[in-house]
């Protein structure tokens, strides 16, 4: 590759890195805008506080278990003391295409991320102290390893081995949807279904800020460009392929939510619009490449109706997933994987061939187990983890807590000015302790 080209891929990468960093207020503000807004300041330091935790974890040995030689040649998880610290990635090795840290930072983003959607699940009722634990446990059990299994491909020279669902059974997964979007929608459930409901579940405070939900869903729309168009790392036809069937999966998404809705319901609404575009971009984070944008419309109107009904499962089975992250980016993940199977098509940078392109259900065999294993992987650690926290340290706040709003009780301040006396604090900006007020 010559030099122009390089330098071309390694620019498009690193605005592919600015372009998903923006993903990190983006999830604060569409997640913060849904709460309450007397836990609207703990929802969103829930997420930034992760992401720098799993940034830290994702420099001392994150990196090698995802990115590192297979434990074993096993596929199960990269060797943790292969890059620690990452010094070894200063230099570029010897015909190298990409400056690894580059696609190391592409990476720390997805990890961060991926915690932070979890997140949503347990907004307004678990212990800041417990979250940052989980997080960093659940990222080094559960995140690291699943990751390692999507994102990790053999060496070219057979010296590196990668991880099991990339290589040995062949899944189509061009961002790395099963790595971020179906894991965090099992690890979401399984920690909703430990903490118990909120306070006088199903009912649920309304959104405290829809504007602002609409503000984040607009950066995360933003980010995901540069997520998925950054999959295989070059500015490339590929790349535009996956960002034409990105944005057009988007607008499907958005328009059929809002129909279902409107004849559901009987209005079109803007938390509606907001949860049409994440269910499709959740949908064709894994299939952007395989389909032609015929096919990224038929996903994107088949993420927003399957995701819509999934909506009212939480009530149904009795699982309070406060902010629907299961049936967002589970379900969603779940379509658009599965999707693969019966629509790809060879001429697509992935190359797959789905069952309406002949391909029989050999493809669609392949996305279904690679939805199961990591289902199954998830939910058991996740779900041991969380119990084991609960029963040690103790993951849920006092109801007392619970009905005055974490952001006082915790963070000793609020995202808005709602008392008349003077603040207390020395910084001039926590919240004065008052009686609990329940909205």
């Amino acid at each position: 590759m010559d030099t122009a080209a390089i330098a071309g891929n390694t620019a498009w990468l690193l605005t592919a890195v600015v372009a998903v960093a923006l993903m990190l207020p983006g999830l604060a503000m569409f997640y913060g805008g849904m709460v309450s807004r007397r836990v609207t300041m703990n929802m969103m330091m829930m997420i930034f506080a992760s992401f720098c935790l799993v940034g830290i974890l994702w420099v001392a040995f994150g990196y090698s278990m995802v990115f590192g030689d297979s434990i074993g040649g096993l596929g199960l998880v990269g060797d943790p003391t292969e890059y620690p610290g990452l010094g070894q990635l200063l230099v570029a090795p010897e015909g190298s295409t990409l400056p690894p840290l580059a696609l190391a930072a592409l990476h720390l983003m997805f990890a961060g991320l991926t915690i932070g959607i979890v997140a949503g699940a347990a907004a307004g009722r678990m212990k800041f102290s417990a979250w940052m634990v989980f997080a960093g446990v659940w990222s080094t059990l559960v995140y690291f390893p699943v990751a390692h299994w999507v994102f990790a491909f053999d060496s070219a020279d057979g010296s590196v081995q990668g991880g099991w669902l990339a290589n040995t059974i062949g899944s189509i997964d061009y961002a790395g949807s099963t790595a971020i979007h179906v894991n965090s929608g099992v690890a979401a459930l399984a920690l909703a279904i430990v903490l118990g409901k909120r306070n006088g579940f199903p009912s649920q405070p309304k959104a405290h800020s829809l504007p602002l939900t609409l503000l984040g869903a607009g950066l995360l729309f933003v980010g995901w460009i540069g997520f998925d168009g950054s999959a295989l790392g070059a500015a490339d036809n590929n790349a535009a392929v996956a960002v034409f069937n990105t944005v057009a999966a988007t607008c499907t998404g958005v328009i059929v939510w809002l129909v279902v809705e409107k004849l559901r319901d009987g209005h079109p609404t803007t938390l509606g619009a907001c949860s049409g575009a994440i269910a499709a971009l959740v949908a064709i984070t894994p299939s952007c490449g395989a389909v032609t944008p015929l096919g990224s419309l038929a996903i994107g109107a088949a993420a927003a109706v399957v995701c819509y009904f999934a909506v009212s499962l939480k009530v149904r089975f009795g699982f309070d997933d406060a902010l629907d992250v299961t049936a967002l980016h589970f379900v969603g993940g779940v379509v658009g994987g599965l999707l693969i199977g019966v629509l790809a098509v060879p001429l697509a940078p992935s190359g797959g061939e789905g069952l309406l392109a002949g391909g029989g259900f050999l493809l669609l065999g392949k996305q279904a187990l690679a939805i199961v294993a990591v289902f199954a992987y998830t939910f058991s650690i996740t779900w041991v983890l969380a119990k084991v926290l609960d029963k040690t340290m103790g993951i849920r706040v006092s109801a007392e807590t619970e009905a005055q709003g974490l952001d006082v009780a915790l963070h000793a301040e609020n995202a808005y000015e709602i008392s008349t006396h003077e603040a207390l604090a020395p910084r001039g900006h926590a919240e004065p302790k008052v009686p609990a007020v329940v909205e």
